[in-house]
């Protein structure tokens, strides 16, 4: 297998230096998420292309970054299927004729054969595509080297579903991670055990701040986040109000309103 890395030329405040795509070239040309659809993006994946056509885009989630470009790929390249785990008041935003895929399908692409790996967490409809031969997982939006990675509580994130995202892909024993965002990663046991670690510590640090009496999202941000610059206060509470659901899930918070509080505090 040798994936073509197509950089999306999409930087920004919520994707960094942007997104990278993931072309398969071979008997099924096929593309790993869509990009949002810059004209770079677009030239630069018809240049990887030649004259073969694209026969199908796989997308990872319907998040902005990784499937508002399909409509862009549909017109300039009417051939190409696009298939994903459908979320349907989301796949909206970005109407092409969605095919559905299903966790553990196995699909053929390039000159190889991936299987879908359900990992929901940063969105519900969140897929990884492992290619067992190498050992290999195209990871999308699960993984971040240098980084942890947003669960929008807003947009259906679930922290609780996240976390067992990372331990079934930990189960795969992968040798590398292609994600959509920074460097490839080639220990990926020791980033995801760490990712697991830091949600643990996360959890404590949000715990004493309700028992210092904090109970409210901003009032947690604002002690647990300490010194965050504020453009990026809106994200994290984000990640608090995932952990705050995860809690109240299993029964260790209650919530009124806007006021959470400890059972038995």
């Amino acid at each position: 297998m040798n994936p073509v890395a197509i950089h999306a030329a999409n930087p920004g405040p919520m994707t960094g230096a942007g997104n990278w795509t993931w072309l398969l070239p071979g008997r099924i040309p096929t593309l790993i998420d869509a990009g949002t659809g810059e004209p770079q993006h677009l030239a630069a994946l018809m240049a990887a292309l030649g004259s073969t056509p694209l026969t199908q885009v796989l997308i990872t989630h319907a998040h902005t970054d990784h499937a508002s470009g399909a409509p862009a790929i549909a017109a300039r390249m009417p051939e190409a299927r696009f298939r994903k785990m459908l979320w349907p008041e989301r796949d909206a935003k970005w109407p092409v004729p969605y095919e559905p895929l299903l966790d553990g399908e196995a699909i053929e692409a390039g000159d190889d054969v991936l299987t879908v790996v359900h990992t929901p967490g940063h969105a519900p409809d969140h897929l990884c595509f492992w290619h067992e031969p190498t050992r290999t997982l195209f990871c999308g939006d699960l993984a971040v080297k240098g980084t942890t990675v947003w669960i929008p509580a807003n947009l259906q994130g679930d922290l609780a579903a996240y976390l067992r995202s990372l331990e079934r892909v930990l189960a795969l024993r992968p040798d590398h991670l292609l994600p959509a965002h920074g460097p490839v990663i080639d220990r990926p046991e020791e980033l995801l055990r760490g990712y697991l670690e830091h949600r643990r510590e996360r959890e404590q640090q949000i715990v004493d701040a309700m028992l210092a009496g904090d109970t409210d999202p901003d009032a947690i941000t604002a002690r647990v986040y300490r010194g965050i610059k504020a453009e990026l206060l809106p994200m994290a509470r984000e990640g608090v109000v995932a952990h705050l659901v995860k809690l109240e899930r299993e029964h260790r918070v209650r919530r009124e309103a806007e006021r959470w509080t400890m059972i038995g505090s």
